[in-house]
Parts: structure tokens; C-alpha cells; sequence
């Protein structure tokens, strides 16, 4: 019996890149929550369609809380050598 995934369904931001729409997604992966981006710019071909149509970046709906708090947290301290 395969175990079903969960339901992606929560928005929980937008953006009018790509590159920052994967940073996001890749601090949400590196904290295990699943996550997905939704984009309309016709698979890439058409990148000034994500002015009209931001990329989304969504959560399931129980994850969508610890999601948000993590984007808002601004980074630590970073060591300089």
C-alpha cells in the first residue's frame, strides 16, 4: 500500500522571481516541510508573465504556520574569518 502524499493547497507567498521563489522553497525543504511552486509563465518561455502571475509557493495547510514563521525569521549571525 503506497503512503499518500499530502495535499499541497496553502499559499503562503508570492513572488515576482524565480530565483527567490527557490530560495524560500529550499529553506522550507531544509526544515522538512514539503512544499511546491506554482508558476504561470508558460514553463519558463515566458518569464515577464510572472509580473502579471507571481510564483507561489505552497505548504499543506498544517504546515503552513511553522512555515511562515520560519520565512519571517531573519537570519542569524553570520562568522566572518
Amino acid at each position: 500500500m503506497e503512503k499518500e502524499l499530502p495535499e499541497l493547497n496553502t499559499v503562503i507567498r508570492m513572488f515576482a522571481n524565480e530565483a527567490e521563489a527557490h530560495i524560500a522553497q529550499a529553506v522550507l525543504d531544509a526544515s522538512g516541510i514539503d512544499s511546491s511552486l506554482i508558476r504561470d509563465d508558460a514553463s519558463g518561455m515566458m518569464p515577464w508573465l510572472q509580473w502579471l502571475h507571481p510564483i507561489r509557493l505552497v505548504v499543506c495547510e498544517e504546515d503552513s504556520a511553522q512555515a511562515v514563521e520560519l520565512l519571517d525569521t531573519p537570519p542569524g549571525p553570520t562568522l566572518i574569518l
